[in-house]
């Protein structure tokens, strides 16, 4: 009886999450997807591998961000690559090479260029809340992962909206994790893809741990990004998110 009695409450509470999921918007859906993940605070460690059909590459990343519009991501291995640093703040990149002793500015014309080598782009990194401001969102489509409802969320951009998609398709789950985001262009067809690959209990609660982001048209290129350890609602330091500490971390 106690045990029957037991699942009968985590039956409960699944079934009201997912009743209270269905009750959102297209829009809410998205925005609790964005704030699951980045939280008030995160600080995370992450592997991001890097693989081309002929050479792969791998970094660790020191990351922190706070709200939707700050985050700084360090590279702390390789040796050759270490002190390598990206600010974004304010939907505004900069990027420090300790090679150089530089912090430099990414213009708006390199915003759609690649991050640090990889599939996500410059833009991909920045926008924080783009997908909220510039779009219409329906909810097109609904299946079951894991025992959790699945939303497919079509958005697509305003008229006049600077961006370069003509189309995003997203897969969320009813706890708030993203499954897929598919990238089209402005012909409809389909640019790149990211896939959750994994999901991990991690600071609290379940996100998405292990991610890829592929090219449609070239199946050999693709980056992964795996959450090796993350934390969430964190004091973070006021001086953390400037351009001196970009320069000379703390």
């Amino acid at each position: 009886m106690r045990l029957q009695y037991i699942l009968s409450i985590l039956c409960g509470i699944t079934l009201t999450g997912n009743v209270l999921a269905a009750e959102l918007s297209a829009r809410d859906h998205i925005h609790a997807a964005l704030e699951h993940w980045r939280d008030s605070s995160s600080h995370s460690i992450v592997q991001m591998s890097i693989q081309r059909p002929d050479w792969k590459r791998s970094m660790r990343l020191e990351m922190w961000t706070q709200g939707m519009d700050k985050a700084l991501v360090e590279v702390v291995a390789p040796k050759k690559d270490k002190g390598n640093a990206s600010l974004l703040k304010q939907q505004r990149m900069w990027s420090f090479t300790p090679k150089t002793n530089r912090v430099i500015k990414i213009p708006g014309s390199m915003m759609g260029k690649s991050w640090m080598g990889s599939d996500f782009s410059n833009n991909d990194v920045t926008r924080s809340d783009d997908l909220l401001k510039y779009y219409d969102h329906n909810i097109i489509d609904k299946y079951e992962h894991e025992g959790q409802a699945v939303f497919v969320i079509e958005a697509l951009p305003h008229e006049d909206a600077p961006v370069v998609w003509g189309k995003e398709l997203l897969d969320i789950r009813a706890d708030h994790i993203l499954l897929s985001h598919v990238f089209y262009d402005q012909d409809n067809q389909i640019v790149k893809r990211l896939k959750t690959l994994e999901i991990k209990a991690m600071g609290g609660k379940q996100i998405a741990s292990w991610q890829r982001m592929e090219q449609e048209e070239e199946p050999g290129k693709w980056t992964e990004v795996q959450v090796l350890e993350a934390e969430f609602a964190l004091e973070m330091p006021a001086y953390l998110f400037t351009l001196s500490n970009l320069r000379n971390p703390r």
